[in-house]
């Protein structure tokens, strides 16, 4: 990975080779991590992987979406130049301020046992989330560590103190939202049970990094921000909403109330798998999303 402000010479008006090669070394090396790391491993049952190759993407920090967001999911929702400027007085005044995300797509194996289940998750599903989200927090580290041993300034929102739940009238929210980070990088839509529709699927976790290396933006190959999900782009699916035990999705959207009422209920069933924390996720596997951006009919 090359250091930022180092010295180019490359042709004026067009961005310095160290830009353009800042985002595939930073991808490199959080596919490696993934691929290489003992922690993404399902050791409790079968030392299969946790989580299959990551897809990454970039976004500009004063993208104006993320000023949206505000208006979108709450004032208190932070922008990317306010999550530095918590982590580190003064760091929010920086030139350039970049979004690093990745998706990490949840495991063939644990897809598949998940879509055979209708009222509960199944065990390797529970262990997913159980065990994946801690090495997620894993590979946020690795990312915040390697770009400050070179001098950048780099924080990940969800490791901070500034990142906290909030109560609003139609269900939980957040002070930073790892999917919407991942939206404005290019990397997704939402659906209809409000998950991210990756070019893996919706059967995945988000992760992400704000730092103040310049990094040439993805691009986002979407028209707006539903465009992935065959509900709201022709009205062929609805199939998330069959899927969901506890009715919690409807034509008109996702009611995190009744999500999170669920998953309240499921604490038994994760007592007994061991898993540590609660999850389900029959929404994000059994559909034509599960793993792929699906295709209109012809």
């Amino acid at each position: 990975m090359e250091r930022a402000g180092e010295p180019t010479t490359e042709k004026p008006g067009r961005p310095p080779r160290s830009l353009k090669t800042m985002a595939s070394h930073i991808g490199h090396g959080i596919r490696a991590f993934v691929a290489e790391s003992p922690e993404n491993r399902h050791l409790a049952i079968d030392d299969s992987p946790i989580w299959d190759a990551p897809l990454v993407g970039f976004a500009d920090g004063d993208d104006p979406l993320f000023a949206r967001y505000k208006e979108i999911i709450g004032e208190f929702h932070l922008t990317p130049r306010e999550m530095l400027e918590l982590a580190s007085p003064g760091a929010g005044n920086a030139d350039a301020v970049s979004v690093i995300c990745w998706i990490l797509p949840v495991a063939r194996k644990a897809r598949l046992s998940n879509r055979r289940r209708e009222l509960t998750p199944s065990m390797r599903w529970a262990h997913t989330k159980g065990y994946g989200e801690p090495f997620n927090d894993r590979l946020r580290e690795y990312v915040v560590s390697t770009l400050t041993r070179r001098g950048a300034m780099a924080v990940a929102p969800l490791l901070t103190p500034a990142f906290k739940s909030v109560t609003r009238e139609d269900g939980p929210a957040s002070t930073w939202s790892e999917r919407h980070a991942a939206h404005a990088a290019g990397l997704g839509t939402f659906s209809l049970s409000d998950g991210l529709i990756t070019e893996a699927g919706v059967a995945m976790r988000c992760g992400s990094v704000v730092t103040d290396l310049p990094i040439v933006p993805s691009e986002r190959p979407y028209k707006d921000h539903v465009s992935n999900c065959l509900y709201y782009r022709d009205g062929s699916c609805g199939t998330c909403i069959d899927r969901c035990p506890a009715g919690a999705i409807t034509t008109k959207g996702h009611d995190k109330r009744k999500c999170q009422a669920y998953l309240d209920e499921l604490g038994p069933v994760h007592e007994r798998y061991e898993a540590g924390t609660t999850t389900c996720g029959l929404c994000q596997t059994g559909v034509p999303c599960e793993s792929r951006i699906p295709a209109s009919a012809p």
